[in-house]
């Protein structure tokens, strides 16, 4: 089990269009994520996961966002991507493990395929507790909140905070570790996370979005 129990894991990502883009400041992120007592660092694609493994010994689980217009499915949606970041130096590989169209193989299958073939654990990114049974069945190494209300079955369900709920039946009925993900905006909703039986807490925009910070107190005092 790379990912302690108990870790808070920092999501160091930055899209296209933000100005901290590209590895030399996501790598800068997770060295300060790091410093601050993270125990773990998820990253996106192959270059990112690069220059993270570089500065840092922490479990690293590597995803790969592959946007298509024909596929809902964007996170590490193959096994081309999973291997990509593998081999880029991630110890875990996460996957969008909910049952929508993708380009790539079934869940199972690639489930299968990135623990025989790489080697490596797999982190299942879930919206449903339906979906996360069926990840752990498939041999996850880790079931995670991280898509809860971002799909077409769970959007109407959607809060301004994470899906606590969905959490807690997650707990109660999957055996695997559970990882609280998705809108963990602050220090006691990580908690409420924890005191729900959470094995980890990624949190993401909360820490490393200066601009999506930035916008909230802006908003708050407008």
């Amino acid at each position: 089990m790379l990912i302690p129990k108990g870790a808070l894991v920092i999501s160091c990502q930055a899209r296209a269009d933000n100005p901290l883009h590209g590895p030399v400041y996501m790598s800068a992120m997770a060295q300060a994520a790091e410093a601050g007592g993270a125990r773990g660092i998820r990253a996106n694609g192959e270059a990112d996961v690069a220059a993270i493994r570089a500065v840092t010994k922490l479990p690293i689980i590597g995803i790969a966002k592959v946007w298509d217009d024909r596929f809902p499915v964007y996170i590490t949606p193959g096994f081309e991507q999973a291997a990509q970041v593998a081999r880029a130096g991630a110890d875990i590989v996460g996957i969008d493990a909910t049952p929508r169209p993708r380009n790539g193989e079934p869940v199972d299958r690639l489930i299968g395929r990135i623990k025989a073939e790489l080697g490596r654990e797999v982190f299942a990114d879930i919206a449903t507790l339906e979906e996360g049974r069926a990840a752990q069945a498939a041999g996850a190494t880790y079931v995670a909140t991280t898509l809860a209300g971002y799909t077409e079955e769970t959007a109407s369900h959607k809060t301004g905070g994470p899906d606590l709920e969905l959490l807690s039946a997650l707990v109660a009925e999957v055996p695997v570790p559970i990882v609280a993900e998705g809108r963990f905006d602050t220090p006691e909703r990580v908690a409420e996370a924890f005191r729900r039986g959470a094995h980890a807490v990624v949190v993401g925009t909360a820490v490393t979005n200066p601009r999506e910070i930035t916008k909230k107190f802006v908003q708050a005092i407008s």
